[in-house]
């Protein structure tokens, strides 16, 4: 089962990481000014994971894939890695929407 893991970045932002079952890293936040406010942006994840119009994808300058996640205002709460492959790439959205409903919060911030 995937969960999101909360840091602090050395700036005091924090930030979270979904990670698929296997630890693998699927999605990456913003820096967030609070913890509280991280902990908002997971459940915009967990809510607008189950939308695919809100997963916008792109195609970075060096040719390699990835996909933002949007929120409802369409701000991004979340990026993925580069992919080489469209092909990947969906599959990286379709492990976010598959670990993201139901992945529990660890909280590792000092």
């Amino acid at each position: 089962m995937g969960k999101f893991v909360i840091t602090t970045r050395k700036n005091g932002e924090f930030q979270f990481n979904l990670k698929a079952g296997n630890g693998q890293i699927i999605l990456t936040s913003e820096g967030y000014s609070s913890k509280s406010a991280c902990q908002n942006g997971i459940e915009s994840v967990k809510t607008n994971s189950q939308d695919d119009g809100k997963f916008d994808r792109k195609v970075s300058s060096n040719g390699k894939h990835y996909f933002n996640l949007k929120a409802s205002n369409g701000q991004i709460i979340g990026s993925s890695e580069l992919y080489e492959s469209e092909a990947s790439r969906e599959n990286g959205i379709a492990s976010v929407r598959n670990n993201a409903p139901n992945a529990d919060i660890d909280i590792q911030t000092v």
